[in-house]
């Protein structure tokens, strides 16, 4: 019976997450029809010839959604570009995801990318070592980086009370600073050059590729299945679960709150160190101040998208990294604006977050299912 419950619940929040999809798609469809030359140039005589409109936007919607599937799924090569826009992704969702689940709302995976992409790739690009042991040091830097970073926040949580939200804010923008900063040395800047770009690393600092997908891509769905491990399987994932529920009733029962919010904090800056190290060591990148982009944030959305559980995570992330690529792919086939695939992922999780709405537009019965996962620490 137990059992039955569950797969209940899970049912009916997998139906409100695709009913959300589906609505974004098609308001999504309705933006591309109205952003396409030929639709416009037929509303003049939208009464007179309504053919010609239904027509015009038919093909632009088609045309685009097939664009975009085409260019995130058509061929081995989208494959992996898919694959590895979504692995940074995954790996910084499962750091906001692991947050969550101690009642911590880690905005802060920016920050915390950034300095472990400062301090990983100078390793990557300043040290001279034999091939796997540069990689290792390399990723060994990009993780501790994003540790130190995620555990000043939890340390300002635990000993201080600081909201962790105010603090991965203020953190974040520390963080961006502290690159401008380095960038500005001659111990990271490119050598002749006066803009605020490091040297490119070596390639013995990174990812071996096997079929054109750096090994990152496995490193981040391994890192998924530990996450999931330390959640549901381990002692910690318990206490994790306990605080985040009610750290009054968990701190009564002899856990350390303190504890707990340190290492969930130091755990999501390593996994977003380990986000930086996809497009460091993965892609090889240098060091820039638009290197990290807009993941960290990206990790937030991707994370209420997946319900702050490891699967729904990777699940998020990869449609995520296949709307980016396929995006791009659009605009280049068919003309039509990349933006709106971050207006349409921005219309997704807004319909994910608000289920009750979806279940009464969808005309769902209520089966428990759909609730929106907030953190304890967000208002709390």
């Amino acid at each position: 019976m137990s059992s039955l419950r569950m797969t209940a619940g899970w049912w009916a929040s997998a139906k409100v997450t695709l009913a959300a999809f589906a609505i974004a798609l098609l308001i999504g469809a309705v933006l591309i029809a109205f952003s396409d030359e030929d639709v416009v140039e037929t509303l003049p005589n939208l009464f007179t010839y309504p053919g010609d409109f239904f027509v015009a936007a038919a093909d632009a919607i088609g045309s685009s959604y097939w664009a975009m599937l085409k260019g995130s799924l058509g061929s081995w090569h989208a494959i992996a570009s898919t694959l590895e826009r979504s692995a940074p992704l995954i790996c910084a969702g499962l750091g906001v995801t692991f947050a969550f689940r101690a009642g911590l709302f880690n905005i802060g995976a920016q920050g915390q990318m950034t300095i472990a992409a400062l301090i990983g790739g100078y390793v990557a690009f300043a040290w001279q070592l034999p091939a796997g042991l540069h990689l290792l040091c390399a990723l060994v830097a990009c993780l501790i980086g994003g540790a130190l970073w995620g555990g000043v926040a939890g340390v300002l949580k635990a000993q201080a009370g600081a909201h962790e939200v105010i603090t991965t804010i203020m953190l974040n923008y520390v963080a961006a600073s502290v690159l401008l900063y380095a960038l500005s040395k001659d111990a990271f800047q490119r050598p002749g050059s006066d803009n605020a770009l490091s040297p490119q690393p070596l390639d013995t600092a990174r990812f071996p590729s096997i079929g054109g997908v750096h090994l990152g891509v496995l490193l981040a769905l391994l890192a998924a299945v530990l996450v999931w491990w330390v959640l549901d399987r381990s002692t910690l994932g318990f206490e994790l679960r306990a605080v985040g529920a009610n750290p009054n009733a968990a701190r009564t029962a002899g856990m350390s709150t303190t504890v707990v919010y340190t290492v969930a904090m130091v755990i999501a800056g390593a996994l977003a160190g380990l986000a930086a190290a996809m497009n460091v060591l993965g892609e090889g990148n240098a060091l820039s101040p638009t290197l990290v982009g807009s993941i960290g944030f990206d990790a937030i959305t991707v994370a209420l998208l997946g319900r702050a559980s490891p699967v729904g995570t990777v699940l998020a992330g990869l449609l995520f990294g296949a709307m980016s690529v396929g995006g791009v792919a659009m605009q280049a086939s068919v003309g039509t604006p990349k933006e709106l695939t971050a207006v349409i992922q921005a219309l997704i999780v807004l319909f994910v977050a608000a289920p009750t709405f979806v279940k009464a537009l969808m005309r769902f019965k209520d089966q428990g299912g759909g609730t929106t996962l907030l953190a304890k620490g967000w208002g709390a």
